[in-house]
């Protein structure tokens, strides 16, 4: 995820979704995920505290500020490209577990944050952003359930 002032996404030259201050986040399903995972990831989401405060310290979270995070599906995170010269992307979740884990994230962020929007599940997106910062946090549930 990024911490971003404005961020973006279009399809077909059309905006689909649009964000001021929040988090851009680049959610990427693999294929042993669950729904714990789902909510683990939109409460870390929502509670990291990954803003300054007012005496510029990484204080604040994105809920605390009342800004706004928008998803993006993004699949080829979990892309292997140690070995040969094109990824493998067998970690990743098959498109309709993906989909429904992506979803889930997204309504727990909804029950969360003032203003979720969203990019179109396997469509091709053009993504624009003004990385705060920069910062860009990997966040990984690997492992924890």
């Amino acid at each position: 995820m990024q911490r971003v002032s404005q961020a973006s996404v279009e399809v077909d030259g059309a905006v689909v979704g649009e964000i001021g201050r929040g988090l851009l986040v680049y959610l990427g399903v693999g294929v042993h995920d669950s729904v714990r995972d789902a909510e683990w990831m939109a409460g870390k989401i929502a509670h990291l505290r990954i803003f300054e405060d007012p005496e510029g310290r990484m204080n604040l979270s994105v809920l605390d500020l009342g800004g706004a995070a928008l998803v993006i599906s993004q699949f080829t995170l979990y892309a292997d490209a140690r070995k040969g010269r094109r990824p493998s992307y067998a970690a990743a979740a098959e498109p309709q577990a993906a989909n429904t884990l992506y979803q889930a994230t997204v309504d727990q962020l909804r029950s969360s944050l003032r203003r979720v929007e969203t990019g179109m599940l396997q469509a091709e997106m053009r993504v624009s952003a003004v990385n705060e910062g920069p910062v860009n946090i990997l966040l990984d549930s690997g492992g924890l359930f």
